[in-house]
Parts: C-alpha cells; sequence; structure tokens
C-alpha cells in the first residue's frame, strides 16, 4: 500500500512538473524575446545571446503606450471601485431585505449574465453616439459596474451573515446606510477581494468595447494600443511582446496581494447561502 501511494504522489509530481514546464517556457520566451532585435525576434533559442532594451525604449518614448497604460489604469481601477459599491449594496438587500418582486427582480439579474455583449453592442454604440459620449472614459466606467455576477456573489455571502447583527445595529439606531457600511463590509472583505480581482482582470483585459467606443488613439487603451501597432506595412512585433509584458504587471501585482481574499471568496461564496 505505500509503494502504491508512493507510486501515485510520484505520478502526480511529474504530471504537475510537465504542466508547469509547459506553463513557464511561453513566458521565459516572450520575456527574452522582449530584449531581442526585430531580426532575431522569432528565433527558436531559449538562450538570449546579445540583449536590447531597444523595444521599451521605442515602445516607452516613441509610440502613445504610457497614455494606453493610463486609460486601462483609471479605467480599471474606477470600474472596480463602482463595481464594489453596487454589487456589495445590490447584494446587501437581495439578500437581507424583503421587497415586492424581489425573487422576480433577482431572476432578471441572474438572467443577464446569458446575454453576451455583442449581442447589444449596437444598441450600445447607437445610444452613445446619440448621446456624443464616444471618447469619453465613463462610458467604459459606469455600464457594467452593477455586475450581475457580482451581484450574485455578494447575495450569497451576505445571506450567510447572522440577521441578529442587522437587528442589534438598527435598535442602536444606525441607518440602513451605516449598517452597510459598518455592520456587512468589514464582514465581507474575503468576497469583496475576490470580486475586485474579477472585476479589474475583465475591464484591464476588455477589447471589444474600447475598440468600438474609443475612436481616438490617445483614448486607446492598453489591448486595443497594442493590437494598433500590428500595422499593414510594418507590424512592430518587437514593441508588441515588451507592451504585452508590461501590460501584464497590474494584473500580477493584485492577483497576488489579493490571492488569499480571491480563494476564500470563491469558496465560501460558493457554500453559503
Amino acid at each position: 500500500m505505500k509503494k502504491e501511494h508512493l507510486f501515485s504522489l510520484l505520478v502526480l509530481y511529474l504530471f504537475l512538473g510537465v504542466v508547469a514546464i509547459l506553463t513557464i517556457v511561453p513566458f521565459y520566451w516572450g520575456v527574452i524575446a522582449s530584449f531581442r532585435t526585430i531580426y532575431d525576434l522569432f528565433s527558436p533559442s531559449l538562450i538570449l545571446r546579445h540583449p536590447t532594451i531597444e523595444n521599451y525604449r521605442g515602445l516607452l518614448l516613441e509610440s502613445a503606450f504610457p497614455r494606453w497604460f493610463f486609460n486601462s489604469s483609471f479605467i480599471a481601477f474606477s470600474h472596480t471601485g463602482l463595481a464594489l459599491f453596487f454589487c456589495s449594496l445590490a447584494g446587501f438587500a437581495f439578500a437581507k431585505y424583503t421587497f415586492r418582486g424581489k425573487e422576480v427582480l433577482f431572476l432578471i439579474v441572474l438572467s443577464s449574465m446569458m446575454i453576451p455583449v455583442w449581442a447589444i453592442l449596437v444598441p450600445l454604440y447607437v445610444f452613445f453616439w446619440k448621446l456624443k459620449a464616444l471618447n469619453h472614459y465613463w462610458i467604459l466606467i459606469v455600464p457594467g459596474s452593477a455586475n450581475p455576477l457580482g451581484i450574485f456573489l455578494m447575495r450569497q455571502y451576505i445571506h450567510a451573515i447572522p440577521s441578529e447583527l442587522i437587528d442589534s445595529a438598527r435598535i442602536d439606531g444606525c441607518s440602513d446606510f451605516r449598517i452597510y457600511y459598518s455592520v456587512i463590509l468589514p464582514l465581507i472583505k474575503p468576497a469583496m477581494g475576490a470580486l475586485a480581482i474579477i472585476v479589474f482582470m475583465f475591464s484591464w483585459n476588455s477589447f471589444i468595447l474600447p475598440l468600438v467606443f474609443m475612436q481616438e488613439q490617445a483614448m486607446f487603451t492598453v489591448p486595443v494600443g497594442l493590437a494598433s501597432l500590428l500595422g499593414l506595412t510594418r507590424p512592430l512585433y518587437n514593441w508588441l511582446i515588451a507592451g504585452a509584458l508590461l501590460s501584464v504587471i497590474p494584473v500580477a501585482i493584485i492577483f497576488i496581494r489579493m490571492q488569499r481574499e480571491l480563494i476564500a471568496g470563491l469558496v465560501l461564496g460558493a457554500v453559503k447561502g
């Protein structure tokens, strides 16, 4: 039995090792490729012989990448902040309040997750065009901030909080918003952290919406801006690889910083309620 257990562990570790190599090697190749010249960019060699920083210098000084990076950062952080506020507030209402049409309204919220963004892209474009709102930050920040998935996650998590805490706070004279701010928010930090990572990554990596609604180069986000480097006459693959690596940094920092909240929030949110 012991030998069978050791053999199973060996097979498992070998499998995990292969998966780790398959995951790390493409990223490693991207790192060394970002320091190569355009002439040996697609060399299959995993050894960097003649490193250069010209790709990064050209990207940062000769393109609008710093502006694209600012656009993506401002939009992603603003959208995430609004999503945390609206989703937690709506989740609190669905979990702890009783009102007419509550179940129907919650079902409508969940059903909206089945509607792909491409199905409403044309109506959204016409709507924003008539409002003369194209090329403005808010059209990528405000719409979608009441995320159905976020509302569901918050509702499931808040539903397990004892209602006696809310009743005690109400007896002490707290208003509904004070209960939300002082009682509910401190107890749902794991779920808030999980939702923050999900929303931030979605907003940061969004491509189709910025592509349609942001028509000026100065308003491009990082994904759209990097795609514009692939021109028809002179594709700047070396700048594209360097920009792709730089664009990973904010997402990696937030994920590493909040990975504990992500795991705890997703697990507890799935089993509660």
